[in-house]
């Protein structure tokens, strides 16, 4: 077992310091430059995915709290409200994400075009809404979720080293259970929508391109690598979400954790946010041209 959890760490290390290093260069970006509204949104998803590996699996987050000797029933509440609130806004950034890639890219034709000139205003209140959503929201973890007190009359669940979920009414677990889906349902639904346009758009344009024997200056297009970036995202961020959701709403629903299945679901968790970093460096020619500055630099001091 402690081999599986030094794979956790090695993920969560690595998630951690590709997505400061991403967080870095849009603050950069933000401060120094004038900001696309794409910026302002994949800063806070790497934000958000920062603090979502320290605190996913009862790893980093549980480790400080305890060496603070911060009470066990603290550790437990403040754990799993974290870690639920960065993965809702995962999912509603990701979503953003999409939507205003998707307006973007819109033919001036579209009805998403008149959108396109206020996207920055709009991303603003999209944060503030998914934010407070979020936290507001996810307040129920306070409530369901405490210290485990190795007392089995009390028909607790075991979920990590400190934390038990706490029996709760089957109506009122399904109810939440339900919603929760729900809105996930309702958001996948929309990347999905927004990707299947994205595609019809790139087929599109492309074609044109071809007609117009001009595919080179599609493939330098940074709209057509943006786009295919922020799909790949998505269609990765969908599969990842429904292997956590199919171990997560089962084992709540059943009353049942396994450790196995339960270590596996801390290492699907932490997929995401640790493969996007990786994605977004890979596919944005700013920050390959900054790490192409940098290389002979340390050659030279080397």
């Amino acid at each position: 077992m402690s081999s599986i959890k030094n794979v956790l760490y090695f993920q969560s290390g690595l998630g951690v310091l590709e997505n400061v290093f991403l967080l870095t260069f849009y603050i950069f970006i933000i401060l120094s430059h004038r900001p696309k509204p794409m910026d302002l949104i994949s800063c806070q998803l790497t934000f958000v995915h920062i603090i979502m590996v320290l605190s996913a699996g009862d790893i980093w987050f549980s480790d400080l709290f305890e060496s603070l000797n911060i009470k066990n029933d603290f550790i437990c509440k403040a754990t799993f409200y974290i870690s639920r609130v960065m993965r809702g806004l995962s999912i509603c950034i990701t979503c953003l994400l999409g939507v205003f890639q998707a307006v973007t890219i819109s033919p001036s034709t579209s009805l998403l075009a008149k959108f396109k000139h206020k996207l920055k205003k709009y991303s603003i209140y999209a944060f503030f809404y998914i934010w407070s959503f979020n936290l507001s929201f996810t307040s129920n973890q306070f409530f369901s979720v405490g210290a485990y007190t190795n007392v089995s009359e009390t028909n607790q669940m075991k979920v990590t080293k400190h934390c038990s979920h706490f029996p709760m009414n089957n109506i009122i677990r399904g109810l939440i259970v339900t919603v929760s889906t729900l809105k996930d349902v309702f958001l996948v639904g929309v990347m999905l929508i927004t990707s299947t346009y994205m595609v019809i758009i790139l087929f599109r344009h492309q074609r044109q391109c071809k007609h117009l024997h001009s595919i080179s200056h599609l493939r330098a297009s940074p709209e057509k690598r943006a786009t295919q970036t922020i799909f790949l995202l998505v269609v990765f961020f969908v599969v990842m979400y429904w292997v956590d959701l199919i171990i997560s709403s089962t084992s709540v629903l059943l009353w049942l954790y396994n450790p196995v299945i339960l270590t596996v679901q801390k290492f699907v968790v932490n997929v995401y946010p640790t493969i996007t970093p990786l994605v977004q460096i890979g596919s944005d020619n700013r920050i390959i041209n900054v790490l192409k500055n940098l290389l002979p630099k340390c050659h030279q001091t080397f």
